[in-house]
């Protein structure tokens, strides 16, 4: 089993609304979330499955057209199914993916990097 100290590892300013920690080895990524009020993470998809657990603030999912809101102590999970998120305000969340996304290792994660506000 790996240790790990969240404050040991260095933050990434993905896009001005949204900071994060990643944490993986071998089958499971665990990433820690600051987002901003607004943060936008357009639609998407991917075959990794997908635990959010909120801890402070909600977000606001569209998961194959269905509206779900995640707050605090709540969580969700999705794999393979069209999903969009919104930070409805200040929020910090755990994302656990199976196996790691190797995008956002990599740093390859373009749909995150410029879209911080929903469009309208």
């Amino acid at each position: 089993m790996k240790h790990v100290r969240w404050d040991d590892i260095p933050a990434e300013q993905v896009n001005e609304k949204f900071l994060r920690k990643l944490a993986w080895d071998g089958k499971v990524m665990i990433s820690w979330m600051e987002c901003k009020q607004g943060c936008f993470v357009p639609p998407h998809s991917h075959a990794n499955e997908q635990l959010t657990f909120v801890t402070r603030g909600r977000w606001r999912f569209e998961i194959d057209g269905k509206t779900l809101i995640v707050g605090r102590t709540r969580s969700s999970s999705s794999t393979d199914a069209v999903h969009a998120a919104e930070a409805l305000e200040d929020l910090i969340a755990y994302d656990i993916f199976t196996p790691p996304r190797e995008d956002w290792i990599k740093g390859t994660d373009a749909y995150l990097r410029t879209a911080t506000t929903k469009p309208r």
